[in-house]
């Protein structure tokens, strides 16, 4: 039985064979379509381009990303290139994609729900508007907002322009607090719903180190600790004297000790007015003094006042879609004074690894369950690259993302 009959026959019907050309373009044609469904629906390659998830996942490790874990989401953009995000190859500002066309969210079921400690990719949620910088990177709209004279945004950067949701960049953290929980981070250590959080066995903070020598740590110790070449320095203002700084994990803070050199918590004291909710007045945080806070659920009510509303605003009007105006200590939504709101979705609280070099949801918030991509699953290759060496990594080959 013949199931080709859609193929054009010549006369007499006997089917026309095809040219070398055509046989090529239909292979590239199928290949292409095959592709992309299991991009779209099965997993998806990433790398990773920084260090804020060190050292569980180190830059330029490639990895599969899961779709079918939590199920894969539909396209929202579907008139886009093939094998692309936002912007075509080899252009600074070609977008590769259409909004003439946007689907809802919509996701198809997966194998299991998020839970905390999963290691996730996802659309960056402030990536929806952005400035195109002279540097040859983008630039987040709204830290440089807060920063600078809108005349001198507008000089700089130019008009603003959005990407919808699916076409935002993409990031990878792990989930440290799933909808309903709530967070809080106390001298640099987190606690979800009271509890201590887990600490990843690789995850790396900053320690405060003075070496018996007074000299940071030469190769053969940079070796036997698996360090990046390179320090810091600070100084310590109750004695005067200087101190290095390097991130490390928990097994390196005790390998240091045993060796009989001084290790102190590298403590992110510091208010900063990008420490979310970005209202250093009300809540003067920093990266290791944060909370509580508590992550919206899906169907659950919060009361609302001028006090908690720097927290959920940009929930109820940017990933809701909701009209929110304030007039004196009432609030409006959609033109109704109101004083409670039920959320529509799920949220998740993301943090990377390295604690101390991560911008994640200490500094942007929430994650919406809509941005999801994906779960890490493996990493399938993995190179290293610095001034002074390159190498394969081949131990991390075929490792399962924990």
């Amino acid at each position: 039985m013949k199931l080709f009959f859609w193929k054009r026959k010549g006369a007499g019907g006997v089917q026309k064979k095809k040219s070398k050309i055509r046989e090529w373009v239909d292979a590239v044609i199928f290949a292409v379509v095959v592709a992309t469904l299991l991009r779209t629906f099965i997993f998806e390659a990433f790398m990773i381009p920084s260090g804020s998830m060190e050292r569980t996942l180190l830059i330029n490790d490639y990895l599969f990303v899961s779709k079918i874990s939590y199920g894969p989401r539909i396209p929202m953009t579907p008139l886009a290139w093939p094998f692309t995000n936002h912007t075509l190859p080899f252009t600074k500002r070609t977008k590769a994609f259409s909004t003439a066309i946007q689907w809802p969210y919509m996701r198809l079921p997966g194998f299991s729900h998020i839970s905390r400690n999963d290691v996730i990719v996802f659309n960056y949620p402030c990536g929806d508007t952005v400035l195109y910088s002279k540097f040859g990177n983008d630039e987040d709209y709204y830290p440089q907002k807060r920063n600078l004279h809108p005349d001198s945004l507008k000089k700089f950067y130019g008009d603003p322009f959005y990407r919808p949701v699916d076409k935002r960049e993409t990031w990878i953290k792990r989930c440290v607090g799933i909808s309903g929980d709530t967070i809080l981070i106390a001298d640099g250590k987190l606690y979800v719903n009271g509890k201590p959080g887990f600490i990843p066995p690789n995850s790396l903070s900053g320690y405060q180190v003075k070496t018996r020598s007074g000299k940071p740590f030469g190769d053969k110790e940079e070796h036997a600790l698996s360090l990046d070449p390179g320090h810091g320095m600070g100084m310590d203002s109750s004695t005067c004297s200087t101190y290095l700084t390097y991130n490390l994990t928990l097994d390196n803070v005790k390998t240091i000790r045993k060796w009989g050199d001084t290790i102190n918590p590298d403590k992110k004291l510091r208010v900063r007015n990008s420490i979310f909710p970005a209202d250093p007045d009300k809540y003067p945080w920093s990266e290791d003094v944060f909370g509580p806070v508590y992550v919206p659920k899906k169907g659950a009510t919060v009361q609302l006042d001028t006090c908690v509303l720097p927290f959920y605003r940009r929930v109820i009007e940017t990933y809701e879609n909701n009209k929110l105006v304030v007039k004196g200590d009432k609030i409006f939504i959609n033109g109704q004074e109101t004083t409670s709101y039920t959320f529509k979705m799920n949220y998740y609280w993301m943090m990377g690894d390295n604690r101390h070099e991560s911008i994640d949801s200490r500094f942007w918030g929430f994650l919406p369950e809509d941005h999801l991509i994906g779960k890490a699953w493996i990493i399938w290759f993995s190179y290293h690259k610095d001034y002074k060496e390159r190498y394969i990594r081949w131990n991390r080959f075929f490792s399962l993302i924990k």
